[in-house]
């Protein structure tokens, strides 16, 4: 198996993404922080989106490295960083009632074995297949789609009205924001890992054959082309092809010139200039 991997930060002023790569026991997995919504630093200015990233990413790394935890569920696994993030967060201070202050993260998590793949999931860090007939299949779904769709509906809006600054955009939707990250771990909404319980009734989990399958692509979602031409499924679909056609670093070079045409997001509704864009290839 061949393997490429990439951590690249975007605009902010942390790589609130990280990354988990265990050849041994062939574990993969890409994790996607999100800063809470009511600002907090630690003790080295760190966000809250790079600490759940940081953590979660630690906690399935030691699990993974004794014998006990290499034959734990991956739902188990997200479910236990989960458990250390919630700890995590009321040593901190954290009112962990309040969806607002709650550090958060996206999870894929991804297992080989001989005849089967398993994975694990959580919010819209995606795993898509590709297969010997050419065959696309996204495995995962963007669960954070019904939330940000409107978002980018209401930031184009926005800029067609007039508002040119990046800034006045983000005071336009902030309250979409808000009203999007209060459905967390709902059946309203999304499952997402930020200490709450309810994760495990909203996380997905399967297996999938590799029967034909040639390839596997987890990646951030900070790995979306920006311009949108066609469906939502498309979109997502095109990027491995991408990636396979340039290679994973150069497909990322692409992404971020393109995202350097567009600094304050008018052509290409988003709520950042550049995203972290964290990915790992495997192919078989």
């Amino acid at each position: 198996m061949k393997i490429q991997t990439i951590s690249t930060q975007g605009n902010g002023e942390w790589n609130e993404d990280s990354l988990i790569c265990n050849d041994i026991i062939q574990l993969y997995g890409v994790i996607d922080g999100a800063t809470s919504l009511e600002p907090y630093r630690g003790m080295g200015g760190e966000t809250g989106g790079y600490l759940a990233a940081q953590l979660i990413a630690k906690t399935i790394t030691n699990m993974s490295q004794d014998n006990v935890g290499q034959e734990l569920s991956l739902p188990i696994m997200l479910l236990e960083a989960n458990k250390q993030l919630r700890s995590e967060m009321l040593q901190a201070g954290v009112d962990v009632t309040r969806k607002e202050q709650l550090w958060s993260a996206c999870a894929l998590l991804v297992r080989v074995y001989d005849t089967y793949v398993e994975f694990a999931h959580a919010g819209d860090s995606m795993l898509i297949a590709l297969y010997e007939d050419g065959t696309i299949r996204l495995v995962t779904r963007d669960q954070l789609e019904v939330v940000d769709r409107p978002t980018r509906q209401l930031w184009a809006e926005g800029a067609a009205s007039g508002l040119t600054s990046r800034d006045v955009l983000w005071q336009l939707v902030m309250p979409q924001i808000h009203a999007g990250r209060a459905l967390m771990n709902t059946s309203k909404g999304y499952s997402v890992l930020n200490g709450e319980p309810e994760l495990a009734d909203h996380m997905e989990y399967g297996r999938i054959n590799r029967a034909q399958l040639t390839s596997l692509l987890l990646f951030s979602d900070g790995l979306i082309d920006p311009q949108r031409e066609h469906s939502y499924e498309e979109d997502l679909s095109q990027i491995i092809l991408k990636v396979k056609t340039m290679g994973l670093n150069n497909y990322i070079q692409w992404l971020i010139e393109l995202e350097e045409t567009d600094p304050e997001c008018l052509q290409f509704p988003r709520v950042k200039k550049s995203d972290d864009k964290t990915a790992i290839l495997l192919e078989f």
